[in-house]
């Protein structure tokens, strides 16, 4: 060619020719030679800077069209099971096109998550833009990175939110993916890390502000990997339900079963009734009627509900949203016992005598209509002699009946001892912009005690009757506590000046006289936390181990089948059993019940994991106002880095760092979880009264570091090199003699 070609001819030959757009073919094709070429790099690097052209190693391309080949990720099948995949290096400034994989029988099976090498087709007329057929799968979804990203000339750095990490990834500038200095970033590892400087990261998800009061929860959800979008299928099916008529259901609409919730709740899933039993042979007796909201009925297994829920396992709740296991249209409507609404429930029938203990029991599937949706706390002013216009018609029919029933089931409660640990959970209060204006402590009211004690009749009915009909079933287990773990609680008692008796077989009774014996006292929290800290975590099993804490043989939960999927196993376990219809457990369910026990235990814990990280982030905000402030609070744990303080207003737990107290070298002693002094032989141990000051406070990682000022109203002392009394290297030998001592009789028990 005579001439160099234009711009237009360029991208016009480039969109044509997408398998040869390296500047030696694009030279080629126009006939560019000797020095021509310099002026067509240069216009190469034109159309690059102006954005119509994207550099991949030594070619060229349109940023808004895909390579021929290119990696993928797998994103998982739509309803009809065609299987889709995004790119993995999209640049474009539209939304990412969506590609169809077209899977040969020799193919291996492909999940959401892998990545693989593809052989792309641009196609026309369809919902998807390509098509893509497999060259060769790669490796499973890389690891994830959450943090804040910060842009430099050559792209940027992400700096990880995560407590503790201070490895920052760096992101190349054509990674970046619009992301701005600042910004909460989803990223994800870019290739193998190498042997000298920062991993590489690409950014795939931008999400907004990180000091946005609102991101606080979306971090703990992005970073535990929570799902909280439905799939469009997911909630095009849920929307198909209506509520369930009367049909072949038992008649139940003339209960006055009433719902107990806290005031914000949007669902109601329990209803209650009680009433004394006029039955001959048990004189003094009560009725109790637990009603639970039939989502079974709604959610059968195998269907697109049904999967989303198994994949979710629960709901998980954070103050200022909530990410259910299934979507509003049954969690808030369908399968919620409003007031003054029809709704399809499975309630149980309890005959217990006057001393609390079950006689009897019996399960029903019907149709109900609860007359009043009440909470906590107007209940509890009712029972105080302050009813409201609510509640004042529902006293003596309903409520002091409930009552009544409560009082026995406290008795028997005397008798079996469960685990009676006294630890206030805390209330994070938030204005509507999603600021914390304070945090406080939630008051337990008698009837809060009630619904529980009732939620726990019903479960060990549940589990009864299932066992009964050898029907498989999920049980709800917590194994006795580790020896080990016992004998650091026994450790703690000592140092309190309490006992925990040895030698027998441990039953809660034993704990609580010891928690009994911590009551009223300046050691209750820090008893009552290593209690805590010495049980075993509960879990799902298709196996029957008993519930430790609770103090029972057999337990499995049916009473929150909207938020925990192991209560709707229970549900269809028992519509089996009682031969209620086709919705019950079916024959998959029954194959993969460990498999299912395993994956609902770890959703619970991440769930749980999720929200205290979100709690411990909304504490951090809270406080960082208020830098230098003193506090006062309790040493709640003991590292070898430094020592954890919580604060006595808030709950909020403090890392006061090792290296800040005094300036002296602390002994970290594992068996006997203290610090001590090598020069002023200071033994620092759990449950100490301190007095701190706020360092830091970190509201995007949850950090709180603190400063200590007094330990048992003593200020800390300073390190000394001599000076009068007995001498600093005495101090720390006798020290560490007594640590050797607590050493050796720690080992010779463990030994015996």
């Amino acid at each position: 060619m005579s001439q160099l070609p234009t711009k237009s001819q360029i991208l016009e030959w480039i969109t044509e020719n997408p398998t040869q757009t390296a500047k030696r073919d694009i030279a080629k094709a126009f006939g560019i030679k000797g020095a021509a070429r310099i002026d067509l790099k240069r216009m190469l690097k034109e159309l690059e800077e102006e954005g119509h052209l994207a550099k991949r190693k030594k070619s060229y391309r349109d940023p808004d069209r895909l390579p021929p080949v290119s990696v993928l990720e797998v994103v998982g099948p739509d309803a009809d099971g065609d299987l889709y995949a995004r790119p993995m290096e999209w640049q474009g400034e539209g939304p990412e096109p969506g590609i169809l994989l077209v899977l040969r029988a020799t193919d291996p099976a492909l999940g959401a998550g892998d990545r693989l090498l593809a052989r792309l087709t641009l196609v026309q007329g369809e919902p998807h833009a390509y098509e893509a057929r497999l060259i060769r799968r790669i490796a499973t979804s890389a690891r994830k990175i959450l943090g804040v990203f910060r842009a430099t000339a050559e792209g940027g750095r992400v700096v990880p939110i995560d407590k503790g990490s201070d490895k920052e990834w760096s992101v190349a500038s054509g990674a970046t993916g619009g992301a701005k200095d600042g910004e909460l970033v989803e990223a994800e590892q870019a290739g193998p890390k190498g042997r000298l400087g920062l991993p590489k990261a690409r950014i795939v998800a931008r999400l907004g502000d990180p000091t946005a009061p609102k991101a606080v929860s979306l971090i703990a959800i992005h970073q535990h990997g929570i799902p909280d979008r439905f799939p469009d299928n997911v909630v095009a099916e849920a929307e198909r339900h209506t509520a369930k008529s009367l049909g072949t259901r038992e008649d139940l609409r003339e209960l006055p079963l009433i719902t107990i919730d806290p005031w914000d709740a949007r669902d109601h899933d329990d209803a209650c009734y009680a009433h004394a039993d006029e039955t001959s042979d048990n004189p003094g007796g009560h009725v109790i009627w637990v009603a639970i909201a039939d989502v079974a009925a709604y959610v059968t297994p195998n269907s697109e509900l049904d999967r989303e829920a198994r994949k979710r396992g629960n709901s998980t709740y954070f103050p200022d949203r909530v990410v259910p296991m299934l979507p509003d249209h049954l969690s808030g409507d369908l399968c919620s016992l409003h007031e003054g609404v029809e709704r399809a429930c499975l309630a149980v029938r309890m005959r217990v005598s006057a001393q609390g203990e079950k006689i009897d029991h019996s399960f029903h599937r019907g149709l109900m209509k609860s007359p009043a949706s009440l909470n906590y706390e107007e209940v509890q002013a009712a029972m105080d002699g302050v009813p409201n216009d609510k509640t004042s018609p529902l006293l003596e029919p309903v409520l002091k009946p409930l009552y009544a029933a409560y009082g026995a089931l406290l008795k028997a409660r005397q008798v079996r001892q469960p685990l009676e640990l006294d630890l206030p959970e805390r209330q994070i209060v938030l204005n509507d912009d999603g600021q914390v204006t304070s945090v406080a402590f939630k008051d337990r009211l008698d009837a809060h005690r009630l619904i529980e004690e009732f939620m726990v009749l019903a479960n060990v009915a549940a589990a009864e009757t299932l066992i009964a009909k050898r029907s498989p079933v999920l049980f709800r287990v917590h194994e006795e506590p580790d020896p080990d773990k016992l004998d650091a609680l026994r450790e703690t008692a000592v140092s309190a000046g309490m006992t925990l008796a040895k030698g027998q077989v441990l039953k809660t009774a034993h704990l609580n006289r010891l928690l009994a014996q911590a009551a009223d006292t300046d050691e209750a929290e820090l008893i009552n936390l290593a209690t805590l800290r010495s049980m075993t975590q509960a879990y799902y099993s298709p196996s029957n181990f008993g519930h430790f804490g609770l103090a029972l043989q057999a337990y499995a939960h049916f009473t929150s089948p909207i938020r925990r999927y192991a209560d709707l196993i229970v549900h269809r376990a028992l519509i089996n059993v009682n031969g209620w219809g086709d919705d019950g457990l079916s024959p998959d369910d029954i194959e993969r019940l460990a498999q299912t026990a395993e994956q609902i235990s770890d959703t619970e814990r991440r769930s749980m994991t999720a929200e205290r990280d979100t709690t411990d982030r909304y504490l951090a905000a809270f406080l960082s106002e208020r830098i230098g402030t003193e506090f006062t609070g309790r040493v709640a744990g003991i590292a070898k880095f430094g020592l954890f303080v919580k604060l006595d207003e808030t709950g909020a737990d403090g890392l006061v760092p090792i290296r800040s107290i005094g300036n002296e070298y602390f002994h970290y002693d594992r068996d006997t979880q203290t610090l001590m002094g090598s020069d002023t032989g200071i033994t620092i141990g759990l449950g100490m009264r301190a007095v701190v000051k706020l360092a830091e406070a970190a509201p995007v990682t949850g950090g709180i570091a603190l400063e200590l000022l007094e330990l048992e109203d003593s200020s800390m002392p300073q390190s000394k090199s001599g000076g009068a009394g007995r001498s600093p290297r005495r101090k720390t030998a006798r020290a560490k003699r007594k640590s050797d001592k607590i050493k050796r009789k720690v080992t010779r028990r463990r030994r015996s």
